[in-house]
């Protein structure tokens, strides 16, 4: 099957991107510049993402929608402002990630951004799960853009006057070239950023704005090392219908409330397993020396025995250093444990780390 293109395809080929075929979309992987460089840029300065990709679901629904919707995800959305945003998941009834996502509140209902690769099955299952109640949207229409980065809120700000205003994990309406453009202050690298859903028409012509600013076209290896560095999940690696959300240490993303009062899909899993612990947990793994361990390889403990496997794996350019996520047996996941690592037949010494790797302060505030 062919892959589909993004609005910003013609852009990235203008640019040099190296393109390739992701989660059923040509993307790009990186640039000119190469993966490093554009790691960096986005520390130190601010890159821009293509993440047309992923899916744009809007449900429309009153208070009843909050409530239904609380019966499928573990947040508190009946109490959440407008335009406020959530992480969370779509799972089983054993607690298995169908998906991870961010659900935001907005007028009329509730916008929620999933991953590429599920958007299709997640919309199907989504449908049939709230029994064809409400009128759902996954939308053709719509690109998105995040710039992420110190110098984005600068870049975004001269172009979208009021951005800067915004708190993290909370967006807006803003008008744009008399259109209405919905902003959220969020991102998937560890910086401050935003992410700018805007219809396909206007896509390129707002990227090059942001590219005229001084911001920097990043493809999807710098997107994979900075969020690495970050201590991030990636959905179809670092969690998955196999894992519970306690088991990819994600316990923070469900309220404190919901936990106690239940009422969604995988509960009872989810108190089972936060009452009577978890065989494997999700852990970050620092190797020793400059050896890069890969998803799939394997872990073992001092006594070699086979503890786990790493999800993922890179070299960190912020912190000049090679490192991994995976999942190991929960009696090993303490902080400095001496592990191994089998890669190419050998193995190699590593530790069990604190995540994130890489900490930057999210903005909380709304003054730069």
């Amino acid at each position: 099957m062919e892959n589909k293109i993004t609005a910003l395809n013609t852009l990235h080929k203008k640019h040099g991107a190296k393109l390739v075929s992701f989660a059923g979309y040509e993307m790009p992987i990186q640039y000119s510049k190469g993966i490093i460089e554009e790691h960096k840029s986005t520390r130190e300065n601010a890159g821009i993402f293509d993440v047309s990709h992923m899916g744009q679901l809007f449900i429309k629904g009153d208070s009843l929608l909050a409530e239904d919707l609380e019966k499928i995800f573990p947040v508190e959305l009946k109490n959440c402002k407008l335009n406020q945003s959530k992480y969370s998941f779509l799972m089983n009834d054993e607690a298995g990630i169908h998906d991870d996502l961010i659900i935001t509140k907005v007028v009329g209902g509730f916008n929620i951004v999933l991953n590429a690769a599920c958007k299709h099955s997640d919309f199907e299952l989504l449908k049939k799960l709230l029994s064809d109640r409400y009128e759902m949207n996954l939308s053709e229409e719509l690109s998105l853009i995040a710039i992420q980065g110190p110098k984005a809120v600068k870049i975004l700000e001269k172009i979208i006057n009021g951005v800067s205003k915004l708190k993290f994990m909370n967006g807006n309406s803003f008008n744009y070239l008399d259109q209405s453009i919905y902003i959220t202050r969020s991102g998937y690298t560890g910086e401050d950023g935003f992410e700018i859903s805007i219809n396909n028409k206007y896509a390129e012509l707002f990227t090059e704005k942001l590219i005229n600013q001084g911001a920097n076209l990043i493809g999807l290896g710098a997107r994979d090392t900075l969020r690495l560095e970050a201590g991030l999940c990636l959905y179809g690696h670092d969690m998955d219908i196999n894992k519970s959300p306690i088991e990819a240490s994600l316990k923070w993303a469900i309220s404190k409330n919901r936990i106690i009062s239940g009422g969604f899909i995988g509960h009872k899993k989810i108190k089972s397993q936060i009452e009577n612990g978890i065989n494997k947990v999700r852990v970050g793994i620092k190797p020793v020396g400059r050896i890069i361990a890969r998803e799939n390889t394997a872990i073992f403990s001092e006594d070699n025995k086979n503890i786990g496997e790493i999800t993922s794996g890179t070299f960190g350019p912020s912190i000049q250093a090679p490192i991994a996520m995976g999942y190991i047996e929960s009696s090993f996941s303490k902080v400095d444990t001496k592990i191994f690592l089998e890669v190419r037949g050998k193995k190699y010494p590593a530790s069990i780390s604190n995540l994130p790797f890489y900490k930057k302060s999210y903005v909380k505030g709304a003054n730069q």
